[in-house]
């Protein structure tokens, strides 16, 4: 059961990487699920210290995850309708067969709802589009580096047992 636990966590933290790009999976949530099932093994002393300021960090960059986005487009002038064509275009790009869909959706998006609500000033649009670019990166790169930490954290409480495992 030990192995099984440990190659689902394991798991976790792979696919918890991939999430920190791609919107559909959450994924500092599900590297934090992998820590969780690295403690559920026998060969590993539960540590509810590094579970729960890990839970706190997972909850903290899941909400970042969804203001980052919205202030950017904010901060570089967009109005409401850019904030939702920001998350309009995001789904859209998840299921559009292009390639960098999900990059490219939150820019169009903020940019054609900001066109929407004034179809006159299209400086002031293609900026709050470039805000929600930004915000979306700014955002995948702090999920990225909580993942990989996480992960670095997956190994590092891991090694010391690792005859335990095999």
């Amino acid at each position: 059961m030990d192995i099984f636990l440990l190659t689902t966590g394991f798991i976790c933290m792979l696919v918890g990487i991939l999430g920190s790009f791609l919107p559909v999976l959450p994924g500092p949530s599900i590297s934090w699920l992998g820590l969780v099932l690295l403690y559920f093994t026998n060969a590993v002393p539960a540590n509810y210290w590094i579970l729960g300021s890990t839970l706190c960090l997972t909850i903290v960059i899941t909400v970042l995850d969804y203001v980052i986005p919205a202030k950017g487009t904010r901060h570089f002038g967009g109005s409401s309708y850019g904030i939702w064509g920001t998350n309009i275009g995001l789904i859209v790009g998840i299921f559009a067969p292009i390639p960098l869909g999900f990059i490219i959706g939150p820019f169009l998006g903020a940019l054609i709802g900001e066109l929407i609500y004034d179809y006159k000033d299209h400086n002031r649009a293609l900026k709050a589009a470039t805000g929600s670019f930004f915000g979306f990166l700014a955002s995948s790169f702090m999920k990225f580096v909580v993942c990989v930490v996480y992960f670095g954290l997956f190994v590092w409480i891991m090694w010391p047992y690792k005859s335990n495992f095999f």
